[in-house]
């Protein structure tokens, strides 16, 4: 179901258009009525012609003009009954100027703004490394923060599809190490991506990025991974994330919710520490006010504030069963993304509930899928 924006903007779009078309067909009558005929204006300043041309000879406009009448006639567009709005006269409706001109500006718009999504290129490849440069550092927490990297040309986009994955790699004390991040950013994002890294004491990469100054480059390849998001891949995307683990996660969410053709509902059960460890909770919150029928979340915290009404201590075996159904027998799906404890906390909990149990190698068929 679309939101209520989407609504609100359809609303106001046919309204605008009706009042377009009677205004129109109103002042037509009005010149009419006053002997002035819109054919007639048209013409206004073109010389008068007396001798047929070559072209008029051989196109008979008055049987063009029978041939098309006949065809309006014969499959009655002047009567056509339409649910909750009545019998609609699509002939004089669709004639009209005015829907002539706004169908043109809606088909323009539409292939402008599928031009402009195309993008000019993508620069990741799969088999090669590429380098981008950090543009900028956004600090979201004590020990986390997002790394915007800059892409080739203004108008790029990454091109990562929705669910995968790239890898980053560096050469650390003589070893080259790899590891794997999902962008937060997605396709509308022109000319950058971003990456959201928390920074561990033993963590190789996470410190290398965090050592980076504007301008240093970071190594990367993709994309990469075996979940693909499509539209309605599932009635209802059941989610546990903990910490960074909200990267995939919200790329997942911002591709169902952004369309309106897209009918699946998702739950997120997202843990943290503290309050302030909840990473992109405003960007959370605002799709979650936007999207309310479509969108829930629970978040748990370990350390909760005083009055908080959320989750407290970890992901239990009561919250899955609570806020996310059993995949085995509904049309759901369930992912799972975070640090390796949490994981096999809640693979543990999955078990005892009789959930599907996650493969090893989890696989977009999977009814539980492990990033």
């Amino acid at each position: 179901m679309p939101n209520k924006f989407q609504l609100a903007f359809l609303a106001s779009f046919l309204f605008s258009l009706s009042f377009l078309v009677l205004a129109t067909r109103y002042l037509i009558a009005t010149l009419n009525t006053a002997g002035y005929f819109l054919s007639d204006i048209i013409l206004i300043g073109l010389p008068p012609s007396d001798t047929p041309n070559a072209m008029a000879s051989s196109i008979d406009l008055k049987e063009i003009q029978d041939q098309l009448v006949q065809f309006y006639k014969s499959i009655d567009l002047h009567a056509v009954q339409i649910p909750n709005i009545g019998t609609v006269d699509l002939v004089a409706v669709t004639s009209t100027p005015t829907f002539l001109i706004t169908s043109a500006i809606i088909l323009a718009t539409a292939f402008l703004a599928k031009v402009l999504h195309t993008g000019r290129t993508k620069p990741l490849d799969p088999n090669t490394w590429k380098e981008f440069p950090l543009e900028k550092k956004i600090r979201v927490s004590p020990n986390t923060a997002i790394y915007r990297f800059k892409l080739p040309h203004i108008q790029d986009v990454l091109g990562l599809p929705v669910g995968q994955h790239i890898s980053v790699s560096a050469e650390i004390n003589g070893k080259v190490i790899t590891r794997s991040y999902t962008p937060i950013s997605n396709d509308d994002d022109r000319g950058r991506f971003d990456l959201i890294i928390k920074t561990y004491d033993l963590g190789n990469i996470s410190r290398h990025v965090a050592a980076l100054k504007v301008g240093d480059n970071l190594r990367v390849k993709g994309p990469k991974g075996n979940f693909l998001y499509t539209p309605n891949l599932v009635g209802h995307l059941s989610m546990i994330a903990g910490g960074t683990g909200i990267a995939p996660m919200i790329q997942v969410i911002r591709a169902a919710l952004r369309n309106p053709f897209d009918r699946t509902t998702i739950t997120l059960i997202y843990a943290n520490v503290n309050e302030e460890d909840i990473l992109l909770k405003d960007d959370l919150e605002e799709l979650m006010d936007v999207h309310e029928q479509k969108f829930k979340i629970l978040y748990v915290l370990n350390n909760p504030p005083p009055g908080w009404k959320g989750g407290v201590g970890f992901v239990t075996k009561d919250h899955i069963k609570e806020h996310l159904p059993n995949p085995a027998d509904t049309d759901s799906k369930l992912l799972i993304c975070g640090p390796p404890p949490m994981v096999t906390a809640m693979k543990k909990n999955l078990e005892d509930l009789k959930y599907p149990a996650p493969k090893t190698i989890s696989k977009l068929a999977d009814k539980v899928f492990v990033f």
